[in-house]
């Protein structure tokens, strides 16, 4: 099994991608969403959290409104790194919990949907291959604007303050172009399905794994039969 890094820019439609993988029986894990679980009450970032940021950062239901907390992040950026300190541990944790899990159900990949995978670069060197969702710059702001309702500065504020995709797509080793229609989307992605199905990465990594498995079960058996015997 290998890993493949998955990552794009607001509004370049890397869900779109995701879902196509998904649909297709692929492993998935995706950092957004181990995020917001890291956080909640019964984790020990939580008990962190909250005692480095106080109580203010609180809904009335206990969890952590992420809206107050990012405001605070916004503008102290010490805080942000105090923040990524106590978070990403827990996060790589849990990713990695996932990772053996799928490893041991015998999935050929794992996908990790990592929004910032390039911007931070560190998680870059486990992966195998890595996957950047593009679309040319004036869709990409055109779609932004049409979501989330904003004016094409508030647009071109948000897309500046990411890596620019041009960037990301120079350290990307596979790149699916989201510019067009879905279907044209996903056919791409089917392509990429199968190359990396057919990939001989890491086969000699398999083939030990699997002979290590049978020789444990050919031992098994030989111990089984002279206990019954």
């Amino acid at each position: 099994m290998f890993l493949v890094g998955l990552s794009g820019g607001i509004a370049s439609g890397k869900s779109t991608v995701v879902a196509v993988f998904r649909e297709l029986g692929c492993a998935v894990i995706d950092a957004d969403v181990i995020a917001r679980e890291v956080v909640q009450p019964h984790f020990k970032a939580y008990q962190q959290i909250v005692q480095y940021f106080g109580t203010e950062i609180l809904l009335e239901s206990g969890e952590i409104n992420r809206e107050a907390l990012g405001n605070i992040i916004f503008s102290h950026p010490e805080k942000r790194q105090l923040l990524n300190s106590i978070t990403h541990p827990e996060i790589q944790k849990e990713m990695l919990k996932q990772i053996l899990k799928y490893f041991v159900l015998g999935y050929r990949y794992v996908i990790l949907d990592i929004p910032l995978l390039f911007e931070t670069n560190r998680l870059t060197k486990f992966m195998k291959h890595t996957v950047l969702v593009y679309c040319d710059p004036r869709t990409q702001l055109s779609r932004l604007m049409k979501r989330n309702g904003l004016s094409r500065a508030e647009a071109e504020a948000r897309v500046a303050s990411q890596l620019p995709l041009g960037e990301k797509r120079r350290l990307a080793s596979h790149i699916i172009d989201n510019s067009g229609d879905r279907e044209s989307t996903r056919r791409q992605v089917l392509r990429l399905h199968a190359r990396l199905e057919d990939s001989l990465d890491y086969l000699w990594a398999r083939l030990a794994v699997g002979m290590a498995v049978a020789g444990l079960g050919g031992l098994a058996y030989f111990l089984l039969r002279r206990f019954i015997s």
